[in-house]
């Protein structure tokens, strides 16, 4: 039934589904959770259930979050949580390459896509980026700051996916259910001469995102 009808309808509630296809209201809710955790349906407390959009499709390559938006017409922003300037702890300075202690750029934002919250991403940086809020309101995108104000130009990239459930953080921060499927993806970028230039844990709604890489070889 779903499948053709345009994003954001309601769909029939659970009485009336479970009427029509003569089955138990249990039955129609447990389907209905089910399509939810996959991204098929969305839910909104006191609204109702209805279809949801496409998800995402996402290309982690050389390319920024907005970068990757951007060339699938779909509108990029961030909302920044917190910016600062902090000593490394041990996980930071051995990806960084630093000392425990040394000064890191702590950033964490929210991703937006089209205005829906997305991802909550935490970016660790080597050292004190000065006036990197101005910069990142101006162009939205870390990268094109790091290369054009800082000169840290990405050369390669690692990352490392993993899943998770939503616990009380990304309830708050994402606005989706305690449990709620989560792609965690955790990014080491580096310049051509090696030195770390970010390391970053990325965690993005599973009903709202797909994965992609894309590697080329030649022959």
């Amino acid at each position: 039934m779903i499948s053709g009808l345009q994003p954001g309808t309601l769909i029939p509630t659970e009485r009336s589904l479970a009427e029509e296809h003569r089955t138990s209201r249990t039955t129609v809710r447990q389907a209905i959770s089910e399509l939810v955790a996959e991204g098929k349906l969305g839910r909104i407390q006191g609204h109702g259930t209805f279809v949801a959009p496409p998800k995402m499709t996402h290309v982690r390559q050389l390319t920024s979050f907005s970068d990757d938006a951007k060339s699938q017409g779909l509108r990029p922003d961030s909302r920044v949580v917190a910016l600062d300037v902090i000593p490394a702890d041990k996980d930071a300075a051995d990806s960084l390459g630093l000392r425990p202690g040394d000064p890191v750029t702590r950033l964490e934002r929210i991703r937006l896509i089209e205005g829906e919250p997305l991802a909550h991403e935490v970016a660790f940086l080597p050292g004190p980026l000065p006036e990197l809020g101005g910069h990142l309101a101006r162009t939205g995108s870390l990268y094109a700051v790091l290369a054009g104000v800082y000169g840290r130009q990405l050369a390669e990239v690692e990352d490392t996916v993993e899943t998770a459930l939503a616990g009380p953080v990304e309830v708050r921060l994402l606005g989706i259910e305690m449990g709620a499927p989560l792609m965690v993806v955790h990014r080491m970028a580096r310049d051509s001469s090696g030195s770390p230039v970010e390391w970053t844990r990325s965690t993005f709604r599973g009903d709202r995102f797909r994965f992609v890489s894309r590697v080329k070889k030649g022959f």
